[in-house]
């Protein structure tokens, strides 16, 4: 019962008969949302599965959810609250982890599942507003419009520059620290650099798979990129590539199938990981 509850919910593509000009209008701005996300997903995913990222991710990913209930209390925009947590949650994060009583592992799993459960509490206690908890669990990309798709265009854009920009300690730290400290390199301002864009992507990005899924789209091509490639820039690239054909495909396989959008673009994804599998095997 609950199963079906979940899988109606879930937003799919309208079935409507129409022509390519209308296809065109539906799809164009959430094909175009989904790209900026693949595009910069790529070399921001190869640092997480570099340096083990993933569960920061999801505690990021889960702190969006309360940025969200944030936004829908104080009606802000959602964006604004959403990037405030998840910004504000990494440089907490990044100072928490230093302490030695608890494990990194530990932190981050009490942090994730607290706000996650505060997230839902709040938008549940949200009176008089209709709310789709569904869109923000597992991504609503049908309902983005244009000044979502410039606002995503403009933080992929700040996002790719800044580790354009300081590519060589991002580099640096992540095959070893103390040799990036003894090079000159600022550890510790990198790493929250790092911290900080994971988040403001995570953030930006809480539209096209949804909180529970997100980290999928960083880890997942990532990972089948690694198979394929023999540097850093190759990895980088190549992930961007296969997560902009893990949108490509998730959206066709959402528009003829009828099938939710965000899941069916982390199964593209995932399909992708299983044929590098196999070709590695041949």
């Amino acid at each position: 019962m609950i199963t079906t509850m979940i899988c109606t919910a879930m937003p799919r593509i309208p079935t409507i008969t129409t022509g390519p000009a209308i296809m065109i209008e539906l799809l164009l701005p959430p094909l175009l949302a989904g790209l900026a996300v693949a595009l910069v997903s790529g070399p921001m995913g190869a640092f997480v599965v570099w340096r083990r990222m993933a569960f920061f991710g999801d505690t990021l990913a889960h702190g969006a959810l309360l940025g969200a209930a944030l936004a829908l209390a104080l009606d802000i925009s959602l964006y604004v609250a959403v990037v405030a947590v998840c910004l504000g949650l990494a440089a907490a994060l990044s100072g928490l982890q230093r302490q030695r009583q608890l494990a990194g592992d530990t932190l981050l799993g009490i942090v994730a599942h607290t706000t996650l459960a505060l997230g839902v509490i709040a938008i549940s206690l949200q009176t008089g507003i209709q709310v789709d908890l569904f869109a923000y669990l597992f991504g609503d990309l049908l309902a983005v419009g244009w000044q979502d798709v410039t606002g995503l265009w403009v933080g992929a854009m700040v996002i790719l520059m800044l580790m354009l920009w300081q590519w060589r300690a991002l580099l640096s730290i992540t095959v070893n620290e103390e040799l990036a400290q003894v090079e000159g390199i600022a550890v510790q301002r990198t790493r929250l650099l790092l911290m900080l864009l994971l988040a403001l992507l995570i953030a930006g990005a809480i539209r096209t798979v949804g909180v529970l899924l997100i980290t999928s789209l960083l880890v997942i091509p990532a990972a089948s990129a690694r198979r394929l490639t023999h540097t850093p820039a190759q990895m980088a690239a190549v992930a961007s590539v296969l997560g902009t054909l893990s949108v490509l495909v998730g959206l066709a396989v959402s528009w003829y199938a009828n099938t939710p959008v965000g899941p069916s673009i982390v199964v593209a994804a995932s399909s992708l990981f299983v044929l590098t599998l196999l070709r590695r095997g041949s």
